[in-house]
């Protein structure tokens, strides 16, 4: 059993409280910290946590924690987890690693230099919609892979979010936001990017909250809000991806793979389900039933499956080596654009091997 140490308990935070408690087997939190003291405070509360701690340095001294789950913001993800890796904990990570190419390479060294595992999410991937799409992949369904397109795309989170500044600013954008789903989705189908190309624009140059409890306050946009870009990967499929906050509608597929015998349907990559569709030569589109576990609301998979790998001794399926990777490839767009060059990648990507479909409900392989 590892003991989790979660900093940061805001919006993302109750589906993994919820799902740590309640679904997986192999880890149990031990206690949270929050620069809001009351969110903390509630947490505890509801889920009956052993600790409160008063920031998360007093958590990373703590000899009982074994994994630092970092759920702060985007930008924050840099300083929490670089702080928890000095104290010696291994860390699980929301997206994206780093708010900057720069800083995950920095969080990767110093993993390796600490011998440490920092991991992250996503890990919808991980669910038993992806992990079908692999699986007919991988047995050959549509042949050899051609291309594949992916595409996000909506008007901004200022109408919803409870405090959605900060998708505006540094370590925002849709592409850092909802493009780790995407582009993790697509590697762990199609195998690693080898170089890139990209253009991006920022549309408008402030946004107003229509949300609670900021309605009426001004954003000002320092952040790409449609960002367009095309990969060969090393197997020589091409593909492409967008994601924009500037779209009211579109009718742009989720994720398309298409192959030299079919075209498969990837269900949302924001999701851990279905439905997954497959259309083959001479034949009819049908949906294919899922054969995995962890359809629904999976949130905190990768966690468990990280606990699992430091028990057993191997590399995390969602380890650095593959959010370094998602992260050069959605900083590379910009990259991209601001040189006018294609960008070839530095880091190296290998897929991990695929989830088991044979496990027990809330234990990891």
């Amino acid at each position: 059993m590892k003991r989790i140490g979660i900093v940061g308990i805001g919006a993302i935070s109750g589906i993994y409280l919820e799902n740590i408690t309640n679904m997986f087997k192999e880890i149990e939190i031990i206690g949270v910290c929050d620069l809001i003291r009351e969110r903390a405070e509630n947490a505890v509360k509801k889920y009956n946590i052993p600790k409160l701690y008063e920031n998360m340095h007093e958590l990373f001294a703590d000899s009982e924690v074994d994994i630092v789950l970092n759920l702060t913001r985007p930008y924050e993800h840099y300083e929490v987890s670089r702080a928890a890796l000095l104290a010696g904990k291994p860390v699980y990570s929301e997206k994206p690693l780093g708010a900057s190419l720069e800083e995950g390479k920095k969080l990767a060294e110093l993993a390796e230099e600490k011998g440490l595992w920092i991991a992250g999410a996503p890990d919808t991937y991980m669910g038993a919609g992806i992990q079908t799409c692999r699986k007919l992949i991988d047995e050959g369904a549509i042949g050899t892979i051609v291309g594949a397109t992916a595409c996000f795309a909506c008007r901004g989170h200022e109408s919803w979010h409870p405090d959605p500044a900060f998708y505006y600013k540094y370590g925002g954008g849709p592409m850092l936001d909802m493009g780790p789903y995407y582009i993790t989705a697509l590697i762990n189908l199609l195998g690693g990017v080898k170089r890139l190309n990209g253009m991006t624009r920022k549309t408008f140059p402030t946004r107003t909250i229509t949300s609670q409890p900021f309605n009426g306050t001004v954003v000002d946009v320092d952040v790409p809000t449609t960002i367009f870009g095309v990969m060969e990967f090393e197997s020589g499929a091409i593909g492409s991806i967008m994601t924009s906050f500037d779209v009211r509608a579109h009718h742009m597929p989720i994720i398309e793979i298409y192959g030299s015998e079919g075209t498969l349907w990837v269900p949302d990559p924001n999701g851990f389900g279905g439905p997954v569709k497959l259309l083959k030569a001479g034949e009819g589109e049908v949906e294919i039933p899922v054969e995995f576990p962890y359809p629904g609301n999976s949130r905190a998979l990768g966690l468990a499956e990280m606990a699992s790998a430091l028990e057993k001794g191997r590399r995390p399926r969602a380890s650095y080596k593959q959010t370094l990777h998602v992260l050069e490839i959605m900083t590379g767009f910009q990259r991209a654009f601001e040189t006018g060059e294609t960008i070839t990648l530095d880091s190296k990507y290998t897929r991990e091997a695929p989830m088991k479909a044979d496990m027990p409900a809330g234990i990891l392989d």
